[in-house]
C-alpha cells in the first residue's frame, strides 16, 4: 500500500501538467491538435509529445495539391499515407488540409484556361484524395484562403475561371466523396474586426443560402505577441453562423529578440486564446501549427520573429505551455 501511494505521488506532477488533449476533452470539446508530417514525427521526442498531448493531427504539407497530384492525374500519397497510418494506429483524429488552395498549387493547374477543364480537374482531385481516406478523416479544409488581405476574392485560377461557384463545387464534391466528414472553410486574419472577417461571414451565409454542405469555419490564428485580445469576440461572430468553429493553425510569434518578459507575455497570450475557445461553445478544438519552435514555419516566413510554439527548439516545455495548460485545468 505504501508503495502504491508513493508511486501515485510520483506520477501526480506529470499528470497535473500535461495531456492537453485529455483536458480539452474533459471540457466537452473534441481535441487539441498539432500540425505534423513524417519529417517531424519521425523524431522520437516529437512523436512522444504528439501521442501524449495531442489528440488530432493536421498534415502540414503532405496533403496539399503539389504533394498529392504534382502532374495531372498522377497521384502521390507516400507521406500522406504515413501520416494517416500514424494517426489511426495511435487513435488520433485527422484534419485533412487542404483540397483547394491557390498556393502550393502545381503549375499545370494554374495554367488551365478553360472552365470546363478546371471543373473536371477539381472534381477528380477531390474525389481521389477524399475518396482515398474516406472514413479516416475527421474534417477537411475544403477551401483555404479564398479571400485576400483586404477581404476581396483572391485572383486565383479558380476564381478567375469559375467565380464564387468554385467553392460550391469543391464542397459538394467533397460531400459526395465522403458523406460523413466535416467540411470547413479555412482562412487567416479572422482574429480581429475588419473587412476580411465581415466578408468571410457574408460568404458563409451565401453558401448556406445556396444549400452548400458546409459544417465549419477554421480560423488559422497565426498571431503576434500582445495582439490576441480580439480572438474570443471574433470566434463568437463566426459561431453565430450556426457552424462549428475551430482554431486551426495556432502560433503566437515573438518579435526578436526573445526575452523573459516576452515569454511571460506569450504565456498570458496562450492562456487568453485557449480560454477564448473554451468560452465559445461552438469552438470544437485548437490545432497548434507545429509542436516545437525547432520546426516552425515562422523561422523562414517571418525572419524577424521567433519562438511561436509551446515547446522550444530542444523540446522543452515553455511558459507558453503553462499558459495553455492553465486555461484547460
Amino acid at each position: 500500500m505504501k508503495f502504491a501511494i508513493l508511486f501515485s505521488a510520483l506520477l501526480a506532477p506529470s499528470l497535473a501538467l500535461g495531456l492537453l488533449d485529455t483536458k480539452m476533452k474533459a471540457k466537452g470539446r473534441k481535441y487539441i491538435g498539432s500540425a505534423a508530417d513524417p519529417n517531424t514525427f519521425n523524431e522520437s521526442t516529437c512523436k512522444t509529445i504528439l501521442t501524449s498531448d495531442f489528440g488530432c493531427v493536421t498534415p502540414e504539407n503532405s496533403m496539399k495539391w503539389d504533394a498529392t497530384e504534382p502532374s495531372k492525374g498522377s497521384f502521390n500519397f507516400g507521406n500522406a499515407d504515413v501520416l494517416v497510418n500514424f494517426a489511426t494506429s495511435n487513435g488520433r483524429l485527422i484534419r485533412g488540409h487542404t483540397l483547394v488552395w491557390h498556393s502550393q498549387l502545381p503549375s499545370w493547374v494554374s495554367s488551365i484556361t478553360d472552365k470546363n477543364t478546371l471543373t473536371s480537374v477539381i472534381q477528380n482531385h477531390i474525389n481521389t484524395v477524399v475518396g482515398r481516406y474516406k472514413g479516416k478523416i475527421y474534417a477537411w479544409d475544403v477551401v483555404n484562403e479564398v479571400l485576400d488581405d483586404s477581404g476581396n476574392f483572391r485572383n486565383s485560377v479558380f476564381y478567375k475561371l469559375l467565380g464564387e461557384q468554385f467553392i460550391d463545387l469543391a464542397f459538394k464534391t467533397a460531400r459526395a466523396a465522403d458523406p460523413n466528414v466535416k467540411l470547413y472553410i479555412n482562412d487567416y486574419n479572422l482574429d480581429g474586426p475588419g473587412t476580411k472577417i465581415d466578408n468571410l461571414i457574408a460568404l458563409v451565409k451565401r453558401l448556406q443560402s445556396r444549400g452548400v454542405p458546409i459544417d465549419g469555419i477554421g480560423s488559422q490564428s497565426h498571431l503576434i505577441l500582445g495582439q490576441v485580445g480580439g480572438v474570443q469576440t471574433q470566434l463568437q461572430r463566426l459561431a453565430a453562423t450556426g457552424l462549428d468553429v475551430a482554431i486551426t493553425e495556432l502560433d503566437i510569434r515573438i518579435p526578436k529578440d526573445v526575452t523573459s518578459a516576452k515569454l511571460s507575455q506569450q504565456q498570458s497570450d496562450y492562456n487568453t486564446v485557449f480560454k477564448a475557445c473554451l468560452n465559445v461553445p461552438k469552438c470544437v478544438g485548437i490545432t497548434m501549427w507545429g509542436v516545437s519552435d525547432k520546426n516552425s514555419w515562422v523561422d523562414s516566413t517571418f525572419p524577424s520573429y521567433d519562438a511561436p510554439l509551446l515547446w522550444d527548439d530542444y523540446y522543452n516545455r515553455k511558459s507558453a505551455y503553462t499558459g495553455a495548460d492553465a486555461a484547460l485545468s
